[in-house]
């Protein structure tokens, strides 16, 4: 998940993505400074696919309809071509089931993302025990 703020004078923008696999999580995030929401969203998804070691079926679950809109096709590339281009990159060597979650909606997953992503947003580096705690903080739970 994101967060940047749509406050012009704000540029501390941060990602985060969280992996499971049988119920155990890992997070991972990024620090990406003057970035928009959308940037934002889109690393977040590449984050978390790139983390993979492996080619996977992924369930890649997102709150932003401009990312899974336009991964399917449905929506066109006006802007943000770079950070496309780096999500593309990503996502290659998987198969992606994209699937929306509505946001700030107590989806335990998504909750936790924005709360990290916003963490590092405002310290500004990514903090690796930040990222451990946020994995930690969901337990064992299984998608």
């Amino acid at each position: 998940d994101l967060p940047s703020r749509d406050d012009p004078d704000y540029d501390r923008a941060a990602a985060v993505a969280l992996l499971e696999f049988r119920g155990v999580w890992k997070a991972v995030g990024e620090y990406l400074g003057n970035a928009t929401n959308q940037q934002a969203e889109i690393a977040a998804a590449a984050i978390g696919l790139a983390s993979l070691k492996e080619p996977c079926s992924v369930t890649l679950m997102s709150d932003s309809r401009y990312v899974l809109e336009t991964m399917g096709g449905t929506w066109k590339r006006k802007t943000n071509h770079e950070w496309w281009k780096r999500l593309d990159q990503a996502a290659r060597i998987h198969q992606i089931n994209w699937e929306w979650v509505k946001g700030h909606n107590g989806h335990v997953i998504q909750e936790v993302a924005d709360k990290t992503a916003r963490r590092l947003a405002e310290l500004g580096y990514v903090d690796t025990e930040l990222l451990e705690d946020a994995a930690a903080d969901i337990g064992v739970y299984e998608i």
